[in-house]
């Protein structure tokens, strides 16, 4: 009868292996395509092996590795505060009512493409701005929310088209400095200043808004368009890194993808 005890499976149980199948989604998300993964990877296999040598009886080995989960807490805080902050700003994210939901932050839940933003008039703009190598930096508002940032620049509630953008960035538009924020097809902000990246391996070609760019992807899931003044280049990053696109249609269909 003690066996059947292990098939009493519950909803209280089912709720738990539920939230822990979230909370090891969102872990993933955060450290996907970063160094961290092969970390991340690491601290699984050394919670393997110490649970393993508790089962056995392993007291010598489980003791070292007991040691190391104790003491090595306070290096991985350390080793993964850019993911730590990312995470903590996705759970206490305020944007979890009107048109973003909780539920429909779940992107594995969707069953279809729900992107609003018009990323067509957006990358338009920017191959425009290309053109004249007039400058501009967009940010692309997903998950995260970033109402923390249009306060450092000025609030704005425009419907997102080519014209609007580049009107934004024309050079001698008085909103043509900072970052523009776009959420949900909207222009939240114009003149807003981002965190910068402390990244030591920055090629020198780029420059502040390029650095501006990496900060914020860094510090949130927030998507990052970069027009450069010098060499009109597009520059498209995400999750602190510079993603590599062939041609506008490709870049186009990246936007769309990591947005959707």
């Amino acid at each position: 009868m003690d066996n059947l005890k292990f098939w009493d499976f519950g909803i209280i149980d089912f709720i738990d292996v539920f939230l822990v199948a979230i909370l090891l989604y969102y872990i993933y998300k955060l450290v996907k395509g970063t160094v961290a993964i092969n970390i991340f990877i690491g601290i699984i296999i050394i919670y393997v092996i110490w649970k393993v040598t508790e089962l056995l009886n392993m007291f010598m080995l489980h003791n070292i590795f007991d040691g190391f989960m104790k003491v090595g807490i306070i290096a991985l805080i350390v080793v993964f505060q850019p993911e730590i902050r990312k995470f903590l700003l996705m759970v206490g994210s305020t944007n979890l009512s009107g048109q973003r939901r909780f539920f429909s932050k779940m992107k594995f839940l969707k069953t279809e493409n729900n992107t609003e933003t018009d990323i067509a008039a957006i990358v338009a703009a920017c191959e425009k701005m290309s053109s004249t190598n007039t400058g501009a930096l967009i940010v692309l508002e997903r998950n995260n929310n970033l109402d923390f940032l249009t306060g450092t620049g000025d609030e704005m509630n425009i419907t997102v088209t080519q014209p609007i953008i580049e009107s934004i960035f024309f050079k001698n538009s008085p909103l043509h400095d900072g970052a523009i924020v776009i959420a949900d097809n909207i222009v939240k902000a114009t003149r807003v200043i981002l965190p910068v990246s402390n990244e030591k391996n920055i090629p020198h070609r780029f420059g502040l808004r390029h650095r501006a760019a990496l900060g914020i992807s860094e510090k949130t899931d927030a998507l990052a368009l970069v027009v450069s003044e010098e060499t009109g280049q597009i520059s498209y990053i995400k999750n602190g890194e510079f993603v590599i696109f062939g041609d506008i249609e490709e870049l186009l269909e990246i936007i769309t993808k990591d947005l959707a």
